[in-house]
C-alpha cells in the first residue's frame, strides 16, 4: 500500500491547525493548557501571549486565576524545562517525565559534587522543609547544609529542586506582579498525589494531537524521554502513518486535522519560547532556512518570534517610555502582508501594554 507523502507546507498547515494558528479558537485557558499538553514557561509571562494568540476572548486574569487558585502550576517536564500546566497535568505528567529530570541532574556537576551522598535522606529532607513552607533554593540549601556541612549548600538545593517533584509558586507567573521562584511539593501545593503511572503512551498520543503529524525523534526531542521506537510500535494500530520529504516515517492521530496545504494562514505573534518552534527535531515546517529561534533572556511579553504565512520570517520586542509602547517587528526578508502583520500587532499591543495611551507599531529593514 502507497503511503502517503507530506510536504513540509502540509505538516506546516496541519500543526498550526492542532496549535490554534490558523484561527483563534473559543477555548478556556485551562483547556487550551490541557490540549497543548502545557506551555514552555521559562519566561514567567510567555504563556499569557501564547495564549492571547491562540485564543478568541483571552484576558490575563483568567491565567492569573488558574495560577492563585492552584488550578495551574508552573514545573519542571518535558526536557527538565518549566511548563505551565493544570494541575491535573501535573500529577499525570510529572511521573512520566521525571527519569527525564533526573537523567538532566545526573550530567550536571551539581550531581557529582553529591557522590557517595545519601540522596533518599538529601531528598526526604528536602521535601519536609519545602511542605513547611515555600522556599527558594537560596533559602532551602543553607537549611539542608545544616545537616550536611560537608556538602555544597547549592548542590543540595539543586538536587531537590530536579529529583523532588516539586512546582513553582505564584506570585512567580501571575502577570504584573512576578517574583522569585519559591519551591513547593506538587503533591502538598495541589493537595493530591501524584498519578503512579509512568508509561508514555498516552503523552505520545497527546503530543501527537497538539504537534503531529511528527518523527518518533520529534517526539523524543520535544520530551527528553528516549527509546520510543517500541512505544509507537505498540501504539501503530492506534496511529495513521505517513512519510515526509526525506522518507522518514510520520506518526499522527487518524482523526487529527490535516487542512489543505494551500490553507491560508494569518500572521501570528509568538512568544519566546514558544513550544510551537522547540518541540520538533526537523524544523522545516517552520523554519525552511534552518535559522536557529532565539532565546532572549525577559519575562516573555517583550520579546518574541513572528509568524508570516505559517512561517518564521522575524522577531518582535516591544518598549515602554512613559505612558507610549512601541512594538518593534524585525523581519528577516521583505515581508508580505505588511498591513496585516501590523493589524495583528496592534491587537498584541492592546493586550500586553492595555494601560498605555500611546501605541505604535514599527518596522525594521531587513539587513
Amino acid at each position: 500500500m502507497t503511503i502517503e507523502v507530506l510536504s513540509p507546507r502540509a505538516l506546516n498547515r496541519a500543526t498550526l491547525a492542532r496549535q490554534s494558528l490558523l484561527r483563534r479558537t473559543k477555548m478556556t485557558a485551562v483547556r487550551a493548557l490541557e490540549h497543548l499538553v502545557g506551555m514552555q514557561a521559562q519566561a514567567p509571562d510567555a504563556p499569557y501571549v501564547g495564549l492571547w494568540t491562540r485564543l478568541t476572548a483571552f484576558h490575563v486574569n483568567e491565567l492569573a486565576e488558574l495560577i492563585t487558585k492552584r488550578r495551574a502550576v508552573r514545573v519542571p517536564l518535558m526536557r527538565a524545562t518549566i511548563h505551565l500546566v493544570s494541575a491535573r497535568d501535573c500529577l499525570e505528567l510529572r511521573p512520566v517525565v521525571q527519569v527525564v529530570l533526573e537523567r538532566s541532574f545526573s550530567g550536571q556537576e551539581f550531581a557529582r559534587n553529591l557522590s557517595g551522598a545519601d540522596l533518599e535522606s538529601v531528598k526526604a529532607a528536602g521535601r519536609a522543609l519545602l511542605d513547611e513552607a515555600p522556599r527558594t533554593r537560596a533559602e532551602l540549601g543553607p537549611l539542608l547544609g545544616t545537616r550536611w556541612p560537608d556538602l555544597d549548600s547549592t548542590t543540595l538545593a539543586h538536587a531537590i529542586s530536579y529529583l523532588v517533584p516539586l512546582v513553582q509558586v505564584p506570585p512567580r507567573g501571575v502577570w504584573g506582579k512576578g517574583g522569585p521562584a519559591s519551591w513547593a511539593p506538587a503533591e502538598s501545593w495541589l493537595d493530591r498525589p501524584l498519578n503512579t503511572e509512568t508509561s508514555p503512551e498516552n503523552l505520545i498520543l497527546r503530543y501527537l494531537g497538539a504537534y503531529g503529524p511528527a518523527t518518533v525523534k520529534d517526539v523524543q526531542l520535544w520530551s527528553g524521554l528516549t527509546r520510543l521506537s517500541e512505544v509507537t510500535d505498540r501504539l501503530r494500530p492506534r496511529l495513521r502513518t505517513f512519510r515526509d520529504d526525506h522518507g522518514r516515517e510520520l506518526y499522527d492521530l487518524p482523526d487529527a486535522p490535516r487542512p489543505d496545504p494551500d490553507t491560508p494562514a494569518p500572521p501570528r505573534f509568538l512568544p519566546e519560547y514558544d513550544n510551537l518552534l522547540l518541540s520538533h527535531q526537523d524544523r522545516e515546517r517552520f523554519i525552511p532556512d534552518g535559522r536557529r529561534v532565539p532565546l532572549p533572556p525577559g519575562n516573555g511579553g517583550r520579546y518574541g518570534t513572528l509568524l508570516v504565512s505559517g512561517l518564521f520570517l522575524g522577531t518582535w520586542k516591544m518598549t515602554r517610555q512613559g505612558a507610549a509602547a512601541t512594538l518593534q517587528v524585525e523581519p528577516f526578508v521583505p515581508l508580505p502582508e505588511q498591513d496585516a502583520i501590523a493589524q495583528e500587532g496592534e491587537g498584541l499591543l492592546a493586550f500586553a501594554a492595555a494601560d498605555a495611551v500611546d501605541r505604535d507599531v514599527r518596522f525594521t529593514v531587513p539587513a
